[in-house]
């Protein structure tokens, strides 16, 4: 049974950092893919950042270009989530969730996260306050 759990988040000021963690059991990463998503009061949740746990290829979406670092470590079965010059528009509760690996790519994965991602971390709140 493939288990997510979400670690890292809480209270950072503007122009802070954070590092999420996604650890994951029951399944092997070398053969999934991780996403991030995250959800705001009020809003959709929308898709972050992905990764192969096969190749460590990568994609974003525009919310993460060039403050967000997604990676992972096989070894440990987790992947990381790097966010830094944080902006209030931040805050949100931010989940990770896994999909087996498909013959396609990181970025079709990314594109269409409701076709693929279907086991969900509980979810870590991050506040970044202005």
């Amino acid at each position: 049974q493939v288990q997510l759990v979400e670690s890292g988040g809480g209270f950072v000021q503007a122009g802070g950092s954070l590092r999420l963690s996604c650890a994951g059991s029951g399944f092997t990463l070398d053969n999934y893919a991780i996403a991030w998503f995250r959800q705001a009061p009020g809003k959709e949740r929308e898709v972050i950042s992905c990764i192969s746990g096969r190749d460590g290829t990568k994609a974003y979406r525009n919310s993460a270009q060039g403050r967000f670092t997604i990676s992972r470590d096989n070894a440990k079965n987790t992947v990381y989530l790097q966010m830094s010059s944080l902006k209030p528009e931040d805050t949100a509760v931010y989940y990770c969730a896994s999909a087996q690996w498909r013959i396609t790519t990181i970025e079709a994965m990314c594109n269409f996260p409701k076709v693929f991602f279907d086991s969900w971390g509980q979810g870590t709140q991050v506040i970044v306050s202005s």
